[in-house]
């Protein structure tokens, strides 16, 4: 029987770091089925593996660290609850990503967060050559010298607040996983023309949102 140990130790500890295991070179998949019979190793395991992109994409996603991380814990107790309904012969990282998607629209909904979206022209507005890249990147160096990166990732997280769940999803996946729209069609488990329908949307909705926190006399609004 598998048991998820409680104790004071978050399963996202930002200080733990990945060593070499048991499971080296194994996939995902072969893991989790050594999980699911019973080896708790292999829990950890996946813990380890998906530790840092799937925090990163939780913390964008609802903007906010401390319920990111609550989130990540749910993500994985649902994992441990719900392993004997999970299909071995698919993939492992898109059921994963699904269910902390689906956690995090959950929390998004119970706060309330519903924002018009609204289309416009590309990012600009930057004398210096910045990027949607470079924007949704935590911790880059500020394309203005007079914002430090600590004032540049609050008002990337507050450009990123004004667009409803779904857009964020493939915005952060993007831009900041960097990763392919048939990755993110995989790992959402949505069509690949809803991705693509979506970026389109959500580029031009964070480019508008980018805008108005980024001026001066907007940044307290």
């Amino acid at each position: 029987m598998r048991h998820l140990r409680a104790g004071r130790t978050r399963l996202s500890d930002p200080a733990h770091e990945y060593r070499p295991s048991a499971f080296e070179g194994e996939t995902d998949e072969a893991v989790f089925v050594a999980f699911r019979n019973g080896d708790a190793s292999a829990y950890r395991e996946l813990i380890e593996r998906f530790h840092d992109d799937l925090l990163r994409f939780l913390t964008r996603l609802v903007g906010n660290r401390a319920s990111a991380e609550d989130l990540f814990q749910e993500t994985f107790l649902q994992i441990h609850l719900s392993a004997d309904s999970f299909d071995a012969s698919r993939r492992f990282r898109p059921w994963l990503f699904t269910i902390a998607a689906n956690k995090g629209r959950d929390l998004l909904r119970k706060k309330k967060r519903r924002r018009t979206v609204e289309l416009s022209a590309p990012l600009r507005g930057s004398d210096r050559g910045t990027s949607m890249v470079d924007l949704l990147e935590i911790d880059v160096p500020a394309p203005d010298e007079r914002m430090d990166a600590a004032e540049q990732d609050r008002l990337v997280q507050l450009a990123l607040d004004d667009l409803g769940a779904p857009l964020r999803e493939v915005l952060v996946l993007g831009y900041f996983q960097r990763l392919s729209y048939a990755r993110i069609a995989e790992d959402l488990e949505i069509p690949l023309g809803t991705v693509k329908s979506r970026m389109h949307a959500a580029v031009a909705a964070f480019a508008r949102s980018w805008q108005r926190v980024s001026r001066p006399d907007a940044r307290d609004e």
